[in-house]
């Protein structure tokens, strides 16, 4: 015969939880004659088989059915099913666990990770240690922080020695600015690059340019090409991230940003940049958009992946005017303009395959212009002219 203390710590339970199990009528205690409550060894092997059953995911509840009649075969078919789905998530967790410890790939966690929670996901990476550089070319091109490094360096070795990071061309470039209404006088250009479409508005336009990126070398590169042309004159860089740009509000009358709004969002965009601008100032910029509310199955699938905000270019117009903009123009980038960006990049990819043959940022380049070669106009590059209202 066992105390009620006894019994507790025989078999690891709190004196609350026996008197309550007493209560439910699984134990059953005998009162002594000096007050004292005594249980016996059939008690101790009941609660034994309680702890058992409960540690294959039955309640209480259903434990205490189960002593007293026939055990329900289906009730044990979905603890089976519900302790399945649990192992499962368990197992997730752990792979998750292991890869944020350098033990596997971390591709499909931050591609989800920035469809659901972008800006979340950007200020948990600068937490562990990236720079403001790296955190955004993470989330935008290697999305692995485990091989951010080596991509970046795979990636470097692609695009050092091309001009264009993107569609564009100096003919789009000038149909723009044909569309923009007052001659420019101060001009920012976020996410200048090499200094391509600087050096066209420089040549074409008598304003001083203040040209931003976060890429040091690159804006080396833009200024050896001013210097180039003789435009060093008019052009300062700045090498700053364009969400948090030192740049009083109301400063310039034209902001140009061909193929980088994308990487703050372009509603956030639209709404820090608008505060730069002076009453009636003007925003270009070009983004990616579908050309089609019915895309193929495999374009829809790759733009989704790399680049989950993507909308139609009336979506973006509706956004533009939901900002405080007024609609100037929005003109498809023309094919030179895919072509000027493409055609190199397929030439150096095939220059690089020998060497670089397992390299990730070749499989995933050929995969783009896979797409590319095969998007039967279902999506489009889009220049958009708005006007600060």
């Amino acid at each position: 015969m066992y105390r009620i203390s006894e019994l507790a710590e025989l078999v690891a339970v709190s004196r609350t939880t026996l008197l309550y199990y007493e209560k439910l009528g699984l134990i059953c205690g005998k009162r002594l004659s000096n007050g004292y409550r005594s249980y016996s060894d059939l008690d101790v092997q009941r609660l034994r088989l309680i702890q058992q059953l409960q540690r294959g995911g039955l309640t209480l509840k259903e434990c205490q059915a189960s002593m007293e009649a026939k055990v329900d075969r289906q009730l044990l078919l979905e603890r089976l099913d519900q302790l399945d789905v649990e192992i499962a998530q368990k197992q997730k967790s752990r792979q998750l666990l292991a890869a944020l410890l350098g033990e596997g790939q971390l591709t499909e966690w931050h591609e989800s990770l920035d469809k659901v929670a972008p800006d979340a996901h950007l200020d948990w990476l600068l937490k562990q240690g990236f720079s403001e550089k790296c955190a955004l070319r993470l989330k935008w091109l290697s999305k692995d922080m485990n091989q951010h490094t080596s991509y970046m360096a795979d990636f470097n070795e692609v695009f050092a020695q091309l001009d264009r990071w993107g569609p564009g061309s100096e003919s789009d470039t000038l149909h723009a600015l044909a569309n923009v209404p007052r001659k420019p006088l101060a001009i920012l250009e976020i996410g200048c690059g090499q200094g391509i479409a600087t050096t066209v508005l420089a040549n074409h336009c008598s304003a001083n340019i203040t040209a931003v990126d976060n890429d040091e070398p690159s804006l080396i590169r833009l200024m050896a090409r001013a210097t180039e042309q003789g435009l060093a004159d008019r052009i300062s860089t700045v090498c700053a991230c364009m969400m948090d740009m030192p740049f009083e509000a109301e400063t310039f009358d034209l902001i140009w940003a061909e193929g980088s709004a994308y990487i703050m969002g372009v509603a956030n965009a639209l709404k820090q940049w608008r505060q730069l601008l002076v009453n009636d100032g003007v925003l270009v910029l070009s983004d990616l958009v579908w050309s089609t509310n019915t895309p193929s199955e495999d374009a829809f699938d790759f733009w989704h992946k790399e680049y989950p905000d993507m909308v139609t270019a009336q979506h973006r117009i509706d956004q533009a005017e939901a900002a405080g903009f007024e609609v100037l123009d929005s003109f498809a980038l023309s094919e030179q303009a895919w072509a000027n960006y493409y055609q190199p990049l397929q030439a150096r990819i095939n220059e690089l395959k020998s060497e670089m043959r397992d390299s990730r940022v070749l499989t995933d380049l050929e995969s783009e212009y896979d797409i590319y070669h095969r998007r039967l106009d279902e999506f489009d590059y889009q220049m958009f002219i708005l006007k600060k209202g």
